[in-house]
């Protein structure tokens, strides 16, 4: 996410750091760089201009206290108005306190609508939300059907009329449903748009006009840079939406539109959407994406994806077992499905502070898991529960049975017995002081 960026702006900040002090000739030169970097990265220019006069009113004369580097203090200065262009803190959605919660979504076509919008339904559904997804995009072939089947993973309603190519009567009727159905939440899919498509963009400010959304989303591909930012002035200028969510930002190394879109449109960004798994959307904060931008990771959001899959009954009996020196593969198996669980391995190392930038060039294959699975599940329980056991007639068998090959095994199980030693060593050294709680942790 964002590394060609990231790579750019740890470059620049590295020649900086080993000067004595911020002068008026050096911070014109960094300016001069990050100016640069901006605009390759197709942010927009007027963003630009005002971001660079922004530091430097900031950085030229600032004091530079004994225990902070000119590279600190700069590093600091940019983090702030990042964090500031990009809208300054996390906007969530709001809520409907005396009825149903309308979300309607709109934007060009291949934007990724559909499936944000069965991405959002189970972001709801979890935080007990009686969700209905309404299929109002009468134009691109099997949009309909797609939606059924993605409704149907997350076991949420989709409704829709057979026939009808009527989209606004498919939007107003799905309230009646829902009221009926005692559904509090509709979501409403539409058809991608040009905003050059008068007959298009009138269809969907008549939807909006008739079921008066509680908010309305503008969901753009964050890969098209400047294209985007443009679409989502035009469109904000016709039917002036609420919020803005960003897909494909997994994919975009550049951050143009990241960058861009809120300080052009004056709305904030409320999600980003990482990925085609349909858990794979996170609310958006500045600050967060702000600290990966400048390669100091986003240990936050990576504690919290750790919190979402947490167990902790399951993790008092890991610590038993740590303590004990008791971790097997059956131990080991359930971490393996939690990582799974968590996002791309290559996207978790990213949110690790110092790993960011050094990502460029690492081919992380989350395929490794599945073979590490394909591994263990051929194993007898016996043989994950006492690893000591596994000779070589067993191993060529779990190579057999798992498709891998008899290499493939023994790097693993070699890996595994470094892992015990080491937390051996870990279990002898903590002895009987109990291992952090992760209950015990609150994020602010």
């Amino acid at each position: 996410m964002l590394e060609d960026l990231t790579l750019k702006f740890d470059k620049i900040l590295k020649k900086i750091t080993g000067q004595g002090k911020i002068t008026e000739s050096n911070i014109s030169d960094t300016l001069r760089e990050i100016r640069l970097v901006l605009l390759d990265a197709d942010v927009n220019y007027k963003v630009v201009k005002k971001f660079i006069e922004d530091i430097k009113v900031k950085a030229i004369g600032k004091e530079v206290l004994a225990s902070v580097t000119p590279g600190q203090l700069l590093t600091k200065i940019i983090f702030d108005e990042l964090t500031e262009l990009m809208g300054s803190k996390n906007r969530d959605l709001t809520f409907n306190p005396s009825g149903i919660t309308v979300v309607l979504l709109v934007g060009l076509q291949g934007s990724g609508k559909t499936t944000f919008s069965a991405k959002l339904a189970k972001m709801l559904k979890e935080k007990n939300r009686n969700v209905l997804l309404v299929a109002a995009d009468i134009y691109r072939p099997a949009a309909i059907e797609q939606l059924k089947i993605l409704g149907g993973q997350i076991n949420v309603p989709v409704f829709s009329i057979d026939d009808s190519k009527d989209a606004v009567k498919i939007s107003t009727e799905s309230l009646n449903f829902a009221k009926e159905n005692k559904l509090n939440t509709v979501i409403i899919d539409t058809a991608g748009r040009l905003h050059v498509n008068e007959d298009l963009m009138d269809e969907i400010q008549r939807i909006k006009e008739k079921v008066n959304p509680y908010e309305t989303l503008f969901v753009v591909d964050s890969m098209t840079g400047q294209d985007a930012v443009n679409s989502a002035k035009s469109f904000h200028d016709r039917i002036n939406f609420d919020g803005i969510v960003l897909t494909k930002l997994d994919g975009d190394a550049r951050g143009g539109c990241a960058l861009s879109i809120k300080a052009v449109v004056d709305k904030p960004i409320k999600f980003v959407s990482l990925g085609e798994k349909l858990d794979s959307i996170e609310p958006f904060y500045p600050d967060r994406l702000a600290s990966r931008i400048l390669g100091k990771g986003d240990i936050i959001s990576l504690v919290e994806k750790a919190q979402q899959q947490f167990d902790e009954h399951e993790a008092e009996d890991l610590e038993k077992k740590l303590l004990q020196n008791k971790f097997d593969f059956e131990d080991f198996l359930k971490q393996v499905k939690m990582i799974k669980k968590m996002g791309s391995l290559k996207s978790l190392l990213g949110m690790v502070p110092g790993l960011s930038s050094q990502m460029k060039n690492i081919d992380v294959d989350d395929k490794q898991l599945v073979k590490v699975e394909s591994i263990i599940f051929s194993m007898t329980k016996s043989e994950r529960k006492n690893p000591k056991i596994l000779n070589g007639s067993r191993r060529m068998r779990i190579a057999r049975g798992s498709g891998n090959s008899i290499q493939d095994v023994n790097r693993l199980i070699k890996q595994f017995s470094e892992m015990q030693k080491m937390m051996k060593m870990m279990s002898s050294s903590i002895g009987k002081k109990k291992l952090p709680n992760m209950k015990n942790y609150k994020l602010n």
